[in-house]
């Protein structure tokens, strides 16, 4: 028996959140509906905008997923690089209040503060992102204990990490540590500008390094520079054991091998929506660590995400174990 079901690897955001006009978003420059990495200065000027009202959370994608996990009753841990700072400091007592061992000690000797992604809402529910990653960009193998990535049944990686070669030298090492100890290692891709900056090494991590890959249809198509979406999951499913693509309103399609399914979902008007796409992840990993089938596995990663959309901030408001029993799920 592995010691943790699930263990994320990624970046350490603080993620403060805040509704917003449009026009605010004009005003501001900021482009509606994507993540924008930003620089320190233009982080300060973008925090300084935030209403009292704002939320702060720990977050990053894969931590998002990591703690929907944990929430569940498995037993998780999050590998990531924080400063020993106020938000630093924030970020890691909260992960292990909400029940997910956070490995790595807040960095003493560094000039770079933690992480934080100021999350603009507008009225229709679009995220705006603009993140400053700060020390998250240091994180490399040496961060990776081997006892930890030796000892999870399944490593998820953050594809935002591809962004520095040290973060695919640590995505190398976790998902080669894990895989040798007889676990499953996979990835969610995050972004098709990610992608774009780093086709080559994402194709070859997914063809010869993992088990699973997770993505949205934009991100697939993305991997292979097409716009058929059907194309680019036949394409992943030929490289990969179990691709996973999540299609907004039309739900999930999920092929491992011969087989497919195809999870409707049942569609709202978000209220926010970020953390949708982590959260799915959530509920979806933890079907798969614990044996469900696949479809089963797809309406927990449905009702994951519906739950969050439901409100503002990115983790869920509701015991979602609660809420799979009220769904016939467990």
């Amino acid at each position: 028996m592995t010691k943790y079901q699930v263990v994320g690897i990624g970046n350490a955001v603080v993620d403060v959140i805040a509704q917003c006009s449009e026009g605010f978003l004009k005003e501001n420059d900021i482009e509606k509906g994507i993540m924008q990495l930003v620089e320190k200065d233009r982080s300060a000027a973008l925090f300084s905008t935030m209403p009292a009202s704002r939320v702060q959370t720990p977050g990053g994608s894969v931590a998002n997923t990591i703690a929907g996990i944990g929430s569940l009753g498995l037993p998780t841990a999050f590998i990531g690089r924080v400063r020993n700072d106020i938000l630093g400091t924030f970020y890691a007592e909260s992960m292990i209040e909400d029940g997910t061992d956070f490995i790595n000690t807040p960095v003493e000797d560094d000039d770079l503060p933690t992480s934080r992604s100021m999350i603009f809402v507008s009225p229709d529910g679009e995220r705006s992102m603009n993140t400053y990653l700060g020390i998250s960009t240091e994180l490399g193998p040496d961060d990776v204990p081997e006892d930890v990535a030796s000892d999870t049944a399944i490593m998820f990686l953050e594809g935002y990490l591809f962004d520095k070669d040290a973060g695919k030298e640590a995505f190398l090492q976790a998902s080669r540590l894990t895989r040798q100890a007889g676990g499953m290692a996979g990835i969610a891709i995050s972004d098709p500008f990610c992608v774009n900056r780093h086709r080559p090494d994402f194709l070859r991590m997914i063809g010869e390094e993992l088990d699973f890959v997770i993505g949205n249809e934009a991100e697939m198509k993305s991997l292979f520079e097409t716009d058929d979406v059907e194309e680019a999951l036949a394409k992943t499913a030929a490289m990969c054991p179990l691709v996973v693509c999540t299609r907004s309103g039309e739900g999930v399609t999920i092929v491992r091998g011969d087989e497919r399914v195809d999870v409707p979902v049942q569609t709202i008007v978000p209220v926010d929506a970020t953390g949708a796409g982590d959260q799915f992840a959530a509920g979806f990993l933890f079907g798969l660590a614990t044996g469900r089938d696949l479809n089963t596995c797809g309406r927990m990663g449905n009702v994951c995400a519906f739950e969050v959309i439901s409100h503002v901030g990115p983790r869920p408001e509701r015991d979602m174990m609660d809420v799979f029993k009220a769904e016939g799920l467990v």
